[in-house]
């Protein structure tokens, strides 16, 4: 009979466990952080499908969400006993407080964990299916679903020690307006250290930084378990210790915690047209669709000389002789799950950037405007330009008078010979980006 009482309390926490992870509030709480992540994710579709960063990001952002949602869940499951008027019995069992606060806590918080966790499976499966080039990002998830756990516990320690129904829902709003407050700041050290700070798409973390977070968050969760539950409260001392040197790491390193994401800065090229069409090589699967879609522009210009020798699509502006690719991102607009969604309204923007005249410091006159234009209607058109025609046309007569000579340089430009039309979009594009309208040749 001794030996039955003293191995008995083995099982009985093995049991215990089972049943709070599979029969108690905790399933409901994993569900709830994969059904709002769900929500967040599926609004926002068009923003992220189909890029590995974007997807990544999206995924970053849903913990100022979720985060709170985690620490209420748990802080709810703190105020349980408390509820059913249970505590005398509890602090009669055998246990200790710190094996009945965990066997509480934790299945919370793994729950939460998990119900990220397979969103964002979900979520990599769905971009998986439309992604043009680059890789998944992973490095963060890990570090997240440690915060949701140590969020969670943290919670379960205020549900203990605030005797209030409403705990659970104001822990949520409190936590998710400090989190937001403090990831918007400009600078500050408290950006650095706001586990739910907001990732830029063309941006990845050091090596070390999702690891450093995970300590400094798990750190302090596992410090205000132990000040609360452990016999020795002292050695909670320990992870608050480790929090802190990981949170003097992220400080002190500063912005650098964040660098351009190398995969950003190459690009994939054709090279056998005029310019040649360059895409970012994280979307080097695009570059077909991109030139096919450039297509009619790139077979216009044949043989014309000045041009510049490619679009280029890397971060900052362009080099001397090449023009700005079109943008691809943000996604959601030009770009959304692996196509392109005008591909006439995107050449016309190509058509704009090697037009560009936008350092200009006044308008150009009337005759360099027509031949803009005119250009612009025989490489490709504005999607809007029958709109614009039809506006013009039930104008005063000035507007009527202009849309006559504008559809005049149209047709002489059209109706040119290959060869005659060759030289003098060679002499236009010349002066192309110039703000003097002299040398622009005369339609």
């Amino acid at each position: 009979m001794t030996l039955v009482a003293d191995v008995a309390p083995v099982p009985v926490r093995a049991e215990a466990l089972r049943a709070e992870a599979l029969r108690g509030f905790a399933p409901w709480a994993g569900f709830a952080v994969l059904l709002t992540v769900a929500v967040l994710l599926g609004g926002s579709a068009d923003r992220w499908q189909g890029g590995w960063a974007e997807t990544r990001s999206e995924l970053h952002d849903a913990l100022l969400i979720v985060l709170p949602l985690a620490a209420a869940a748990g802080c709810w499951q703190g105020g349980r006993e408390r509820r059913r008027r249970t505590e005398e019995l509890w602090g009669t069992a055998v246990r200790g407080p710190l094996a009945r606060f965990l066997v509480s806590a934790l299945p919370v918080g793994l729950w939460a964990a998990g119900g990220y966790l397979v969103a964002a499976g979900g979520a990599m499966v769905a971009t998986w299916a439309y992604a043009r080039g680059d890789q998944p990002y992973v490095g963060l998830l890990a570090a997240d679903a440690v915060t949701l756990v140590g969020g969670a516990v943290a919670g379960q320690v205020v549900g203990r020690l605030v005797p209030w129904r409403l705990a659970a829902p104001v822990l949520a709003m409190a936590g998710f307006v400090v989190l937001g407050v403090v990831g918007s700041a400009r600078s500050g050290s408290g950006r650095l250290l706001d586990p739910a700070f907001s990732v830029g798409v063309g941006t990845v973390p050091v090596g070390w930084q999702p690891g450093a977070m995970a300590v400094w968050t798990g750190g302090l969760a596992a410090a205000a378990v132990l000040a609360y539950a452990a016999r020795r409260r002292y050695t909670a001392l320990l992870p608050l210790a480790a929090a802190t040197a990981a949170g003097v790491l992220l400080v002190q390193t500063g912005d650098g915690l964040w660098q351009p994401n190398p995969a950003g800065r190459g690009q994939v090229c054709d090279t056998s047209t005029t310019p040649q069409v360059c895409v970012n090589a994280r979307y080097r699967g695009l570059l077909p669709q991109v030139t096919a879609a450039l297509s009619g522009v790139t077979g216009r210009l044949d043989g014309v000389r000045n041009l510049p020798v490619r679009f280029e699509d890397r971060p900052g502006s362009p080099r001397r002789g090449e023009a700005e690719l079109p943008m691809l991102t943000p996604m959601g607009w030009s770009f959304v799950r692996g196509r392109l969604t005008n591909p006439e309204r995107y050449a016309w923007e190509a058509v704009m950037a090697l037009q560009n005249r936008a350092d200009c410091a006044k308008a150009p006159d009337a005759r360099v405007s027509r031949a803009d234009d005119a250009v612009e209607n025989y490489l490709a058109p504005s999607p809007a330009q029958t709109t614009f025609d039809e506006l013009a046309a039930e104008g005063d007569k000035a507007d009527r008078a202009e849309l006559a000579q504008r559809r005049a340089a149209r047709a002489r430009l059209a109706a040119m010979g290959a060869d005659e039309r060759r030289t003098w979009l060679s002499a236009y594009f010349a002066t192309a980006r110039d703000c003097d309208a002299k040398g622009v040749p005369a339609l």
